[in-house]
């Protein structure tokens, strides 16, 4: 029988999951917090140390991947360190406000808009905007698969 915390664990590494689309929701940290929780609750036996350390460095994969995957984009696209933190600043701001889809509008915007200021140059400003996009949807797909990847393994510790 599957006891409650192991109930709750699933339901962080749900939530992390679900989290790991949305800006400031930090989804690897939850689904690494289920994944402790269910160890918590089995007496530190299952999973074992090595399986436990494979969760974490899942995890840290995927916070890696969310905070520096944008910014690594604006800056591959040519932009300035300061377009790649401008525009991680706006995508956050309007994330908060308007969800994911302001999140990519506001990274794209302001890295269009600090690199035309910046350089004047059009063509520019738009590869690192298309950059900047392709960074932000690129990180939520690696982050997703990789909280997912988290959930389904916690499935198989649990049940099997």
């Amino acid at each position: 029988m599957v006891s409650t915390l192991a109930w709750v664990a699933l339901a962080l590494a749900t939530l992390g999951v679900v989290g790991s689309l949305l800006p400031a929701v930090p989804g690897a940290t939850l689904s690494l917090a289920g994944v402790l929780l269910y160890w918590w609750s089995t007496g530190y036996t299952d999973p074992s140390l090595v399986v436990l350390a494979g969760f974490a460095l899942v995890a840290l994969a995927a916070v890696l991947v969310d905070v520096a995957g944008s910014a690594l984009a604006v800056r591959a696209g040519g932009a300035s360190p300061l377009t790649a933190a401008v525009a991680l600043v706006a995508g956050l701001v309007l994330g908060l406000v308007t969800g994911p889809v302001g999140f990519v509008v506001g990274v794209a915007g302001a890295a269009f808009a600090v690199e035309l200021y910046r350089t004047g140059e059009s063509e520019a400003s738009t590869r690192a905007a298309l950059y900047a996009t392709a960074g932000v949807l690129g990180s939520a797909v690696v982050q997703v698969l990789l909280t997912l990847s988290l959930l389904a393994a916690l499935v198989v510790v649990v049940f099997f």
